[in-house]
């Protein structure tokens, strides 16, 4: 956010190019003069950068926005060397606000673009995406982009934030567990939320351009609650539901071992009953367990004597969790889990003795269409960034754009993106039109392959973008930030939730099952 608006003195070209060395160091960025005298010694790149010819008491303004990006300049320590303004000129280069929507050529999705209609979105669907983009800009953004680099889980101020608003419980989906719930203050009743408004807040949430931090910040919870809402036992369902959604308590899902990945009815994790059937003895190791180390209960699955069942185990003796450092952020919290003789009582079982298998696989297609939103929504912010950016660098006198092989480039980006939300939003429609078993009968293909596709085209996006970048879509920090997360991490999405040959191996055979019998050519 950019300072108090100062006055600033007006100046011409002529007096602001008499400052041109080093200790006298003035120069000009969109109209706006900067005294760097002090600066220039602990400038980043050196003083020898800010006395080049084309810089020093000159108009900076191409060279600046081909090494920096925007937002350095509403950094108060920077507005602090604002001085003056040249005479007669005004600044041209608008700076995001929050909530601002892009006016990037497809740096939104269509039903956000004004030129365009939607038979999908509602009023509701808008005043609900409003209110979101405001918050993530305003309240998770700053978080998560110091978190992303420090590897600290979100804040408390976060999360509190984040239950305030009941968008915990929002990011469950449509339910009656939304029914009577102020959902940001009412901008939409919780008995209409319907799955549109879930991708609306899926898809603002993936601006925030922090991939590790998001699997940190109740990611876990997304996928590791619903057995405990759909299959718990009371008083215990309600008990741990409201303490996540109030943001007391973490929660995640841990069912991925070192011996299991996909192949979940192979788990080694096994539960014993006593004697009595009172209690059940746990023993067994999982990994990879986004949001592990922040949980304070984690949903387990674990062999049984005639099958596999679900658990809900709390943190405490016997429960044990290390931290997994990946491809992304240590902010993600993801854990190795070791469960050693851990005695729970029988009413923390979910679902039925032996029947874990259908508890698990319940979940999977909604997880996997939460990703799919999320990927969409990503590589089409990396589309926006890589617009922004070939508009802006020049290269041999000309913009980068002015390259018929990057046009080329952007010509596959931006049909990939466009086709991937498309079929999102088709799906999303049937999804509000079917009830939960109709879902899991016509669906599971449809999301199997639309989240392969889309994390395909995110690797093939993510190469494109670091190749119009260059060398910053390689460096962690500065123009390309976002560009170098998002190919080092966009992969998470192809593996995690069933990797892409294996969802579309499940997609062929779902629709081989419905292969008419009476068909030949």
């Amino acid at each position: 956010m950019a300072t108090q608006e100062q006055t600033l003195k007006p100046l011409t070209r002529d007096e602001v190019a008499k400052h041109n060395k080093a200790g006298d160091l003035w120069v000009i960025v969109d109209s706006i003069v900067y005294d760097l005298s002090k600066f220039g010694n602990l400038h980043p790149g050196g003083i020898g950068v800010l006395l080049d010819e084309e810089v020093a008491g000159q108009d900076a303004t191409t060279v600046f926005y081909g090494l920096h990006r925007s937002e350095i300049l509403l950094r108060p320590q920077y507005q602090r060397l604002k001085i003056g303004q040249i005479e007669g000129e005004k600044q041209l280069i608008k700076h995001m606000q929050p909530g601002d929507i892009s006016r990037v050529p497809y740096g939104e999705p269509t039903w956000l673009t004004p030129e365009f209609k939607s038979p999908y979105y509602k009023e509701s669907h808008r005043a609900l995406q409003k209110v979101m983009r405001k918050f993530v800009d305003e309240v998770i953004y700053p978080d998560a982009q110091a978190c992303e680099e420090s590897g600290k889980r979100a804040s408390k101020e976060v999360l509190e934030a984040m239950a305030k608003t009941n968008l915990n419980a929002m990011r469950l989906g449509p339910g009656k567990h939304l029914h009577g719930r102020e959902l940001f203050g009412g901008v939409v009743k919780g008995e209409e939320f319907d799955y549109f408004h879930e991708l609306v807040l899926n898809q603002e949430v993936a601006r925030m351009g922090a991939r590790g931090y998001g699997d940190g910040l109740n990611a876990g919870m997304v996928i590791g609650l619903p057995p405990v809402l759909n299959f718990g036992q009371e008083p215990l369902r309600s008990k741990v539901v409201e303490e996540v959604f109030s943001g007391q308590k973490v929660i995640s899902l841990a069912i991925s071992e070192a011996f299991a990945g996909s192949d979940v009815a192979n788990l080694k994790t096994a539960a014993t009953k006593s004697e009595d059937g009172k209690f059940w003895t746990i023993n067994g190791t999982k990994k990879w367990i986004s949001g592990g180390m922040h949980s304070d209960y984690f949903t387990v699955g674990a062999k049984t004597e005639g099958g596999l069942t679900a658990f809900l185990v709390p943190r405490g003796e016997g429960v044990e969790t290390k931290q997994i450092k990946t491809s992304y952020s240590t902010a993600a919290g993801t854990a190795y889990i070791t469960i050693d003789n851990v005695k729970i009582p029988a009413e923390n079982m979910l679902g039925p003795e032996d029947g874990g298998l259908l508890v698990i696989l319940s979940n999977f297609n909604h997880e996997r269409w939460v990703m799919c939103c999320a990927s969409a929504r990503s590589s089409r912010m990396v589309v926006e960034e890589c617009l922004k950016w070939a508009a802006q660098r020049q290269v041999f006198g000309k913009p980068l754009l002015a390259q018929a092989v990057i046009r080329a480039k952007f010509a596959a980006m931006i049909a990939k993106v466009e086709a991937i939300q498309a079929w999102l939003e088709s799906v999303t429609y049937q999804m509000n039109n079917m009830t939960y078993k109709e879902q899991s009968r016509n669906l599971a293909g449809q999301i199997a392959f639309l989240k392969m596709q889309s994390t395909r085209f995110a690797g093939e996006i993510a190469d494109d973008a670091v190749n119009i970048f260059g060398g910053r879509g390689l460096t962690k920090t500065g123009m390309g930030k976002f560009i170098e997360q998002f190919q080092r991490t966009q992969k998470f999405d192809a593996i995690l939730g069933g990797a892409e040959e294996v969802l579309g191996d499940l997609g062929v055979r779902q629709a081989m099952r419905k292969m008419p019998k009476d068909v030949r050519l």
